[in-house]
């Protein structure tokens, strides 16, 4: 196995060892673990992941500067990685934290948020959900 070092670029998205593995022969190869949890972003215990048949769905967002999403819930398990700006996500419990470029998200399960960039400049997310066939990625619920 190669040689592995602490890399604390993420050490403020999760409170989880990010580590970096370089194997030897593979001319730069490394992968940074971005987030390992079995927590939502609020310290809530994520639900087990639903029966049928498996269907994991991957999106890619932008949102304009000075924009907030809809209040909504999610029914499974979603996580994500900030590629360029900063979302800052809000609760209904009126919990928050903001997320910036690099950082990991996992979003939060049948709890009512939303999120907003609150930033100058151009939100940019990959959102990867753990679902089954036919099941709905969001449900909005307005206030």
């Amino acid at each position: 196995m190669g040689s592995l070092a602490h890399d604390g670029r993420y050490a403020g998205a999760y409170p989880c060892q990010s580590r970096r593995e370089v194997n030897p022969g593979d001319d730069g190869v490394a992968i940074s673990r971005v987030v390992e949890t079995a927590a939502s972003w609020d310290g809530a215990p994520l639900p087990s992941y639903p029966r049928g048949a498996p269907r994991v769905t991957i999106l890619r967002a932008t949102v304009p500067p000075h924009t907030a999403l809809a209040m909504h819930t999610h029914a499974l398990v979603n996580a994500g990685v900030i590629l360029r700006g900063e979302l800052t996500v809000i609760a209904e419990t009126g919990a928050q934290r903001m997320f910036r470029a690099g950082e990991g998200i996992v979003e939060l399960v049948g709890t009512r948020h939303y999120g907003e960039n609150r930033g100058d400049g151009e939100l940019e997310l990959v959102m990867f959900y753990a679902g089954t066939q036919g099941m709905s990625l969001s449900e909005r619920a307005d206030l």
